[in-house]
């Protein structure tokens, strides 16, 4: 028995800033694809869909259209063409729902902002472990007055482009979103109310007379965490794994896309986008809703 799908479709996605799925990038798609059908546009000139028989694999299918596509900023998806919709959404903060690393602004008004991004650096690519990186960033923030989180958020941090308009929509159509951060509940609470999820979880820094003491709550919420939540909610809300979708960037996050029914590496580190199931390096966050075969008109 084949393992392979027998109707998939390969959704075509740019940034809505700078539009490219033009008729050409359709035909040259169209070209390496078995049996294409008719163009299907989500947005014009930003995302299409173009259903396709299955002569191989979904990510051999992505590979060759990779390939046909070289040089243009085009991300590509393939998948089956049934359960595209996901009724379960979990997100990384830092570097994905927001453009910054949150620790890393804080250590900025310890002047440590260098050292604290290499490291940050260095444990989202895997290359040391989490938990102890985090420690030791932590430790260099002992005795930053409490108060500063809502400075770095007011002044610092930026929302990822078609952030919000990714939850609202998903919300609007009966999903159930979650922000599940390596990060601080000082960030996540007032990032995830912003965006709109329905639910955050992240790492409590501790606080003493209204100061930092440099020490994080244990457990810290790292990789293996991140996966369990996605599995918890799953299955409160009685879903399959591939009703849920996740994304993040960094090593933290493999877990939890690997867990996902799509995982979706955003920006990622290599190691992470080469893992994960679906990965966005042109398009914003509404490439997720595109990917779930949503149309631009129907974004919340």
């Amino acid at each position: 028995m084949s393992l392979v799908p027998t109707s998939l479709v390969a959704t075509l996605i740019s940034h809505p800033d700078r539009p490219a799925v033009d008729g050409t990038v359709l035909s040259r798609a169209a070209e390496v694809l078995a049996s294409p059908g008719q163009p299907v546009m989500l947005a014009p000139g930003v995302a299409a869909d173009i259903a396709c028989a299955a002569d191989t694999t979904a990510a051999k299918i992505e590979e060759r259209l990779r390939q046909a596509l070289a040089g243009v900023a085009v991300d590509v998806v393939v998948q089956e063409a049934e359960g595209r919709r996901k009724h379960l959404f979990l997100a990384d903060m830092d570097s994905t729902m927001i453009g910054q690393e949150c620790i890393d602004e804080l250590a900025d008004f310890v002047g440590a902002k260098a050292m604290v991004a290499e490291i940050t650096e260095r444990a989202m690519r895997g290359e040391i472990a989490f938990e102890p990186a985090l420690r030791e960033r932590v430790a260099l923030l002992k005795g930053l007055p409490e108060g500063v989180a809502d400075e770095v958020i007011r002044e610092r941090l930026t929302l990822t482009s078609g952030g919000p308009a990714l939850v609202a929509t998903m919300r609007a159509n009966g999903a159930y979103t979650a922000l599940v951060s390596g990060g601080f509940t000082l960030f996540t609470a007032k990032i995830g109310a912003m965006i709109g999820f329905d639910e955050h979880h992240s790492n409590l820094l501790l606080v003493k007379d209204g100061h930092l003491t440099g020490e994080v709550a244990e457990p810290i919420l790292g990789k293996e965490a991140k996966r369990a939540n996605l599995e918890r909610l799953r299955q409160v809300r009685g879903l399959t794994a591939s009703d849920t979708m996740a994304v993040g960037d960094g090593a933290n996050d493999l877990a939890m896309l690997g867990e996902a029914g799509l995982g979706v590496a955003y920006r990622a580190k290599p190691a992470v986008a080469a893992a994960a199931r679906m990965r966005v390096e042109h398009g914003d966050l509404t490439a997720l809703l595109y990917a779930q075969g949503y149309r631009a008109e129907n974004f919340a």
